[in-house]
Order: C-alpha cells, then structure tokens, then sequence
C-alpha cells in the first residue's frame, strides 16, 4: 500500500502534533503576493525551498565565518555556519513540539545578508553608508535580498515567503533593529520558532569558531585552561591535557559541548513554557521574555567561553589584520564604482535607476563572495591585471 503525503495531510500533521503556541502551516497569514500552494508541500516548506535556490544561498559557501576563505579548505565558511545552525535549530525545534520547517527556514535565511569578510566586510558598508545618509545590516540585507534583490518570478520581485518566515527574519537577535521591524508589529517578540533559529545560531558560532580556533592554533588547552565548558567537556570526556590536543580529541570536545548546550536549551525552554501557561503563538510572543533560553548557570559560563572568543580569536591580530585588508578591499570597491557608475556590470547599472547610485553600490558588493571582492579589487587597482 503507498502512502500519499498530500500538503492536506501535512497539514493535518502538524495540527495534531505541534504544540498550541507552534505555528501550522494552514494557518499561515500568507503571502504578499497570493499564489497557489504546491500538492505536496506546505507553505513553509515552499519557503525553505526557495531559499536553498537562491543565488545568494549558493554564494555563501565562498563568504567569510571567521577565516577568510583562501585560508583553508576545512574551516568553516558562511554556508557551512548556516547549515550548522539549520541542524541544531531543527533537533530543538522537533524536542519542543515547534515547527521544524519553518524553524528550518529561518536559519537558512538569517545569514543571506552577509557581505565578504564576514562582520569586517558589514562595518565597512555601514561605515560607507552612514557617510550618506544610510545604513547596512546584515539582517536588513537578506530581507532585501528576499523580497526585492532576488529576481526569478515574473509577477513579483524577491521570493514573496510567507509572512511567518520574513517575521523570523527581521526579528532575528540583532544590535541595530531594522525598520522592516515596523511592518511586523515591534511590540511582539520573535516566535517561537524565531526564537529557536536565535540560540541555534548563538550556540552554533560559539562552539565551531572555538573548534576552529583549535584547528588553526590561534586557541590552545592551556589558554582555555579555567574556562567553565572546557573543563566541564574535558572531564566528560576523561582527557587530562598533558600533551597535544589531537584531531579526535577536539572532536569529541566540541561534539559534546554542542550535545550539553542543546539539551540544556531543550530542558530549560520546556521548564519555562510549563511555568508560563502559554497556550498560543501570540501569547507566546507577549512574555516579558524570551522563553527559549538557557538555564542561568549555563548561560553564564556560555557567556564567559563567548568573552574568551572576542579576547582572544575575534580581536587575534590574524584575525584583525585580515579585517583591516577587508575594509580597504571594500572601501575601494564602494569608492570605484560610486566615483565612475560606468564601470559597474550594467545590470547593476540598471538598479542604480531604482535604487541610487550608493544603495545599488552597496547592494553590489554586499552580494560578492571573498575572491570576487579580491579580484575585482585586482581589476580595478593592479595595472598588471586585465580589467
């Protein structure tokens, strides 16, 4: 007997399987721009699907995490970031009673905004955007590039996602709130499955820039001597650090710093639903709080292996001098094609008409991946290099 998955019956699923105050798909509020739902899909399954085909998902696998891409095969780049972040999203999302899918399609999407050379490349844009009168944030980028940059539908501009997942997108913890914002009631918090792409990302970043860290040097057993975490995975695992840290090792240390991290999120968010009562998605957005969350004693030695990153890999004066050589590339990019429009592809001349000269600049470069900026630099500057 075959078994037919219509979008009916995943539908039906998720109204007898998710949680109260998950979303479900057939109670979406839709889409800017209405259009037929698939056969077999639910709408936010639609959603991750479009998202994987973007251009800019695909340009990710060539964008900065920590080490620039030319640095080594095996380091992390954006796109593996974001597939990290999607795995572990997932496994609480499904131990919660969320909805995966959607929970799924936000953490694809979070990091679509990224310029080159990661969080080096977005100060430089918004350094140069602020000198005229704008902004740039990588958040506010991706939902540019979901609802106006990416042209692949004749009717409408962008991919027209489902309210709930641009809703996950503009609300994603960040810095600076971004006026989209405004368009999804401030006054609510990220849902519940919004929440859960969060501190999946928080917690992806934190353990697998510490394994990189480790990989590339810049971190040793002996500067992370002390630190909460370490101690604790390093006694889990029975590993007395009395001589080099070898690949298996390190392995299983951040394996099992992941597996604590995600069962305390599970354990402590299902704590906290329990105590607050909330029966559905908006009066889960409504809390004071957010209620996924760690527990207090391991939020608090998360935040100290978070201090001990930025004091020691983040600010590493590796790590710094490549985001000094960032900010120059991108400085002169944005100068370039501001000062002489002419030398831009002429597509993008063509969103200078729509969205003037320093917003189709920025948009521009915001799109490239590492090598594209260094070689386009190379054009631009190096009299040896054929334009």
């Amino acid at each position: 007997m075959a078994y037919l998955y219509t979008r009916e019956v995943l539908e039906a699923w998720e109204l007898e399987h998710l949680a109260p105050y998950a979303h479900k798909s057939r109670f979406s509020r839709g889409r800017f721009h209405p259009e037929p739902e698939p056969k077999y899909r639910t709408a936010f399954q639609r959603d991750r699907d479009r998202i994987i085909h973007t251009t800019a998902f695909r340009r990710l696998e060539y964008k900065t995490q920590v080490f620039i891409t030319y640095e080594g095969d095996y380091y992390r780049t954006r796109l593996t970031h974001t597939l990290e972040v999607a795995q572990i999203a997932r496994s609480i999302a499904r131990a919660l009673g969320a909805n995966e899918v959607l929970t799924e399609a936000i953490a694809l999407v979070h990091d679509l905004g990224h310029p080159p050379f990661g969080h080096a490349g977005e100060a430089a844009l918004d350094a140069l955007m602020a000198e005229h009168g704008g902004f740039f944030n990588h958040n506010m980028q991706a939902f540019r590039i979901v609802t106006e940059l990416e042209r692949r539908y004749p009717h409408f501009k962008g991919l027209n996602l489902t309210w709930e997942t641009l809703e996950g997108l503009v609300k994603h913890e960040t810095s600076r709130p971004i006026p989209a914002v405004q368009a999804f009631n401030p006054e609510l918090r990220g849902h519940f499955e919004a929440q859960i792409a969060n501190i999946a990302d928080d917690l992806a970043y934190i353990t697998h820039d510490l394994d990189d860290g480790l990989r590339s040097g810049m971190l040793t057993p002996a500067l992370l001597r002390g630190q909460p975490l370490w101690e604790r995975m390093r006694e889990r695992i029975g590993w007395k650090p009395n001589g080099p840290l070898d690949e298996l090792t390190r392995h299983r240390i951040i394996r099992h710093l992941v597996g604590l991290l995600v069962d305390d999120v599970i354990e402590t968010t299902a704590q906290r639903l329990e105590k607050s009562g909330v029966q559905t998605v908006e009066e889960l957005q409504r809390l004071p709080y957010n209620v996924v969350s760690h527990s207090p004693e391991v939020q608090e030695q998360r935040d100290a292996l978070k201090a001990f990153l930025y004091e020691n890999m983040y600010y590493h004066p590796r790590v710094l001098r490549m985001a000094y050589k960032a900010e120059r590339i991108i400085r002169d990019l944005f100068q370039a094609y501001t000062q002489r429009p002419e030398t831009l592809p002429k597509h993008i001349q063509a969103r200078v008409e729509e969205y003037g000269l320093y917003q189709a600049v920025c948009d521009y470069i915001a799109g490239m991946t590492d090598r594209f900026a260094i070689e386009e630099h190379r054009k631009l500057f190096d009299p040896a290099v054929k334009p």
